[in-house]
């Protein structure tokens, strides 16, 4: 048999007649066949782990070894034995282990092939072939798998073949060298690997590299909220406190708003191959500097610079002044009108107005024929006591005790315990859950909800609920309407009286404003045109109550229900163009 026959003997096996594909029973049964043919255990599966099928070079090359060597440890290809690599990095990387292992295993049968062919002697032309063949011979060939960030090296050593040299310190390191790897490298692991056991058809991580770390953006370390959360807490008897809301955020002057965190500078990486991964450095972020504030000397400090409310608008930060009224708003105090915030200890008397561009505290009652408007939230504490005059406005929310007799302007939400003959206008929620929670007489009209235990009474008195729309446009139409009509009378007034210049002046100030007025109302009227054909496509607003009396009226657009007996823990809303009461 020559020396050809015999390699591929090794390689392939004897071919037999009812096998046609080469494998002999020994093959099969090899110990590098069976752990590549049986699968894992369901417990024991390693997700680092290339398992690779029967048929695979990798186990061609493990035969030839074993056959001539005797005794060898079945391959094992791992590239986390330790389980410290994150999973998304092995998942991307045992892929391409895959088909490298795939590549240069065939590369290496090939290697064997040409080397067998090459060490076969030559016959001359009319001689006979010299007796003696050359003996083959391939070093033990390391082969280095790199990760594709670099960072990462493994190594896999394929055995000597015939009279090749074995694996050795020297040739691992000039194999290394001249895949220029050279930073990480796991010196205890070069000394060991020419004399250990499991030095052929096993990876090792070879070296490791330094992964490059981003700087950290510089952050704002706040000592006020930027966002005050308006919320009651009721007790165990169904009561609100309006005295502990906490929406005015006191400040000295020179006290710290808040401290700038400067950003950080990225620390670069290498990888195996001795080369620099840049690193990000952090962003800065600026100081959110706003009204009646100032940065320190050093940069990283914004304080204020004066005493007042401290409030987050927009994106920055503001100190807002802040009038305390010790008494009641009374001839003492006369009208105010303040840009910053109102707190009233005492009581809002009547004929009184108070005007503010901030949030206004009121510790007392707002009294019948006053007017209090607030720029921001509105909170009284003790309630709200019209006579059918009082008009109470807010941009935010209204959290009262009661509200009795008054007309609201709300923007945002109300909160309160009971309203009674008010007309209420809200674009938000009306929320009356607390202490009595009711609804007596009057309209509460709410653009997105009205919550409330009881509405109306058992003496079937009217409460008009409307739902959805613009109610404060709708609010600021009928007061526009209300002063047109005023100044119309006004202007036929002066139109009676005799010529003279006081006449024409005021004749001409009465035209400017009712002209501002009519474009007020035209403009008014497009806005609920426009909301009217919008509310035509889609569905809002919502009433829930635990009892309902008769003589509710639930209304949404045109569309009204009239309550005709009792109905408890119900639900109105409107269902494809119809007034649901579930």
């Amino acid at each position: 048999m020559s020396l050809k026959e015999t390699i591929a003997n090794i390689l392939f096996g004897p071919k037999s007649e009812t096998d046609p594909g080469g494998e002999t029973e020994a093959e099969l049964s090899s110990p590098a066949a069976e752990s590549a043919a049986e699968p894992p255990a369901a417990g024991s599966i390693d997700p680092a782990r290339l398992e690779l099928p029967p048929e695979h070079p990798l186990f061609r090359l493990y035969d030839l070894r074993r056959r001539t060597s005797g005794y060898l440890p079945a391959p094992r290809l791992s590239l986390d034995e330790d389980g410290v690599l994150p999973a998304e990095l092995l998942q991307r990387e045992l892929g391409r282990l895959r088909s490298a292992m795939t590549n240069v295993c065939s590369a290496r049968l090939k290697t064997i092939r040409d080397s067998e062919t090459k060490s076969k002697p030559k016959k001359k032309q009319d001689q006979e072939p010299l007796p003696q063949e050359e003996p083959l011979a391939l070093d033990a060939l390391p082969y280095f798998f790199i990760s594709s960030d670099k960072l990462y090296a493994w190594v896999i050593v394929f055995p000597p073949v015939g009279q090749g040299q074995e694996l050795n310190r020297e040739l691992l390191l000039r194999s290394m060298l001249g895949q220029d790897i050279s930073y990480g490298v796991d010196e205890s692991l070069v000394d060991r690997l020419s004399h250990d056991k499991e030095r052929y058809f096993h990876l090792f991580p070879v070296a490791k590299g330094k992964p490059a770390f981003d700087g950290q953006n510089g952050n704002i370390v706040d000592y006020f909220p930027r966002v005050i959360e308006r919320v009651l807490e009721v007790d165990e008897y169904g009561q609100v406190d309006y005295t502990n809301l906490n929406l005015i955020r006191n400040v000295k002057l020179g006290q710290e708003i808040c401290r700038l965190i400067q950003p950080t500078e990225g620390n670069p990486g290498r990888t195996v191959l001795d080369q620099e991964i840049p690193a990000k450095s952090g962003k800065p972020v600026p100081l959110p500097k706003g009204r009646n504030t100032e940065i320190s000397e050093d940069g990283l400090t914004l304080i204020a610079s004066m005493a007042g409310h401290v409030e987050f608008t927009g994106r920055s930060f503001q100190v807002k002044p802040v009038l305390d009224i010790q008494g009641n708003v009374d001839f003492s105090t006369g009208d105010i009108n303040f840009l910053g915030d109102i707190n009233i200890e005492g009581d809002v008397l009547s004929g009184f107005t108070v005007r503010a561009m901030g949030n206004v505290h009121v510790g007392g009652v707002i009294e019948a024929g006053s007017s209090v408007e607030a720029g921001g939230d509105l909170v009284v504490v003790k309630g709200i006591l019209g006579d059918g005059t009082t008009i109470v406005r807010s941009h935010r929310s209204i959290f009262s005790k009661y509200i009795e007799n008054a007309t609201i302007y709300v923007r945002e939400n109300l909160q309160t315990d009971c309203i009674i003959n008010g007309s209420i206008y809200c674009d938000g929620e009306v929320r009356v859950r607390s202490g009595r929670g009711c609804i007596m007489g009057g309209r509460v009209w709410a653009a997105k909800m009205v919550n409330v235990n009881t509405v109306g009474a058992p003496s079937e008195c009217r409460n008009s609920i409307a739902l959805g729309g613009l109610p404060c446009t709708n609010f600021e139409r009928e007061i526009i309407q209300k002063e047109l009509k005023e100044l119309e009378m006004e202007l036929e007034k002066l139109e009676c009286q005799l010529d003279s210049p006081t006449k024409s002046t005021i004749l001409g100030k009465t035209r400017m404003k009712l002209s501002v007025a009519e474009l007020k109302l035209k403009q008014l009227e497009e806005d609920l045109a426009e909301i009217k054909l919008t509310l035509q496509e889609q569905e809002s607003g919502r009433l829930e109550c635990s009892l309902a009396y008769p003589g509710t009226e639930i209304s949404f657009g045109d569309e009204v229900l009239r309550l005709r007996q009792e109905t408890r823990q119900c639900v109105v809303k409107m269902v494809c163009g119809e007034i649901v009461v579930m």
